[in-house]
């Protein structure tokens, strides 16, 4: 483990630990009815946790926020955070986390648990369990400073780990969930209404509906999971065939949601341009490309005729899955160019897709850090001036203007370290480069 990370997992234990400390000072006693509400929902929290998905590589999705912020605005006291943690540690303990991922989602929980009753007991703010004396402002600010606390510890665990900006990746989670974080607001409420009027049957039944709900969105997660894993199959076994597109697919889909990232373009759209991408040359399974992928010299005009067919084959055989509609106009049009010298359809400007133009850029980047038998890989600062060349005639002159000014521009370069050689091909100008590719 990183030293970094260590000692990050320890500020916020400490941090946690003198919020939950403080608390305690403030209010050692135990106030009759407190209890019963915090081991409820300290069940109900396990319950939750133990029903998260991992939605990426260092991070999961839960509904255990729901009954954890109930439980803190019924019982705004150290035993509601105690009941919180313990929930946060009973479910790690439960699925056999490392060490120091159950010590930092504990800490995080009772971190995020005490910044919560602190915040909504010093805008006074009551237990909810006397709901005539409700208050909207303190349990408004409350509850977002749970998701901003909550948000912002996970991304600055995140951002270490993958050597990226905390304060980045939080504004990208905030984008996405933000959202979903406000439509929780009154869901908390009426959970906490329910308990107080239908006692903890009412609640265990309430909690039935929100867990089915996760579970069907856990499962759809899983299938669209799969179904991505299985298209990357597919481009991993076509690309078997032929070492010279080997590997090249996935590279242009991870460079594909890199610009598109630097375009500021929203997750759903960049996720349809990163399939398309991964996409972009399955046509060359095709029986007639074969001889002609693996021939070592210049092809026949007839031979480039028919490479120039390939993105329409693709589309043919992406077109065989439903699900994939959006994205066949993607796949067809990535190798039109700028000024309309491109083909299939000779499209030219802003009639070209976006996520095709991009799919442009990431298939040539991809072509140019390659090595090659009459030259080594570009480094980055020969493929800018490669893309300045042809900015207006090959590219589309925003994305490119936009790109090379953004710092995701050497994020393009960072896998390109180890060599990637590619058959005796002849050389080619730029602006034919990614005609095989």
């Amino acid at each position: 483990m990183q030293p970094k990370i260590q000692r990050y997992v320890t500020g916020v234990t400490i941090a946690g630990i003198l919020l939950f400390g403080a608390l305690y000072l403030i209010d050692p006693s135990i106030p009759a009815g407190y209890l019963l509400p915090a081991l409820c929902f300290f069940v109900f929290g396990v319950m939750a946790s133990s029903m998260s998905y991992r939605s990426s590589r260092n991070t999961s999705g839960s509904i255990a926020y729901l009954p954890v912020l109930t439980g803190l605005v019924l019982v705004p006291h150290w035993t509601g955070v105690l009941g919180a943690t313990a929930s946060a540690l009973v479910a790690e303990l439960i699925r056999r986390r490392p060490p120091i991922k159950v010590v930092f989602n504990t800490a995080a929980s009772l971190f995020a648990s005490s910044v919560v009753v602190v915040s909504y007991r010093f805008l006074g703010g009551e237990s909810l369990l006397t709901l005539s004396e409700f208050a909207f402002v303190p349990y408004f600010v409350a509850v977002l400073l749970f998701f901003a606390t909550n948000s912002l510890t996970i991304s600055g665990i995140v951002g270490l780990q993958e050597d990226q900006s905390a304060l980045g990746l939080w504004v990208k989670r905030l984008r996405f969930t933000l959202v979903y974080d406000l439509l929780s607001i009154p869901f908390v409420f009426v959970f906490a209404y329910i308990y107080v009027h239908f006692s903890v049957t009412g609640a265990a039944i309430f909690m039935i509906p929100l867990l089915g709900a996760r579970e069907l969105y856990k499962k759809n997660w899983q299938l669209e999971k799969t179904n991505q894993e299985l298209l990357e199959l597919m481009v991993a076994a076509i690309e078997a065939r032929d070492p010279y597109t080997s590997g090249h697919s996935r590279r242009v889909a991870n460079m594909a949601r890199v610009i598109s990232r630097a375009m500021g373009l929203r997750d759903r759209e960049i996720e349809r341009i990163v399939v398309a991408a991964l996409l972009h040359d399955v046509g060359k399974i095709h029986e007639v490309f074969g001889p002609i992928l693996s021939k070592p010299g210049k092809l026949t005009a007839e031979e480039s005729a028919i490479m120039r067919t390939h993105p329409i084959k693709s589309e043919d055989l992406a077109r065989n899955v439903s699900s994939l509609k959006d994205v066949l106009p993607l796949i067809r049009h990535h190798h039109e160019n700028w000024d309309g010298s491109g083909y299939p359809d000779g499209l030219f400007g802003a009639t070209i897709p976006l996520g095709s133009r991009i799919v442009m850029f990431a298939d040539t980047i991809d072509a140019m850090t390659t090595d090659r038998p009459y030259r080594a890989a570009l480094g980055e600062t020969a493929v800018r001036k490669e893309l300045e060349k042809f900015r207006g005639k090959q590219f589309d002159p925003k994305i490119y203007d936009t790109l090379v000014a953004s710092p995701l521009f050497s994020v393009l370069f960072e896998d390109t370290r180890e060599p990637r050689v590619t058959p005796n091909t002849p050389a080619r100008p730029i602006l034919s480069i990614a005609r095989r590719a």
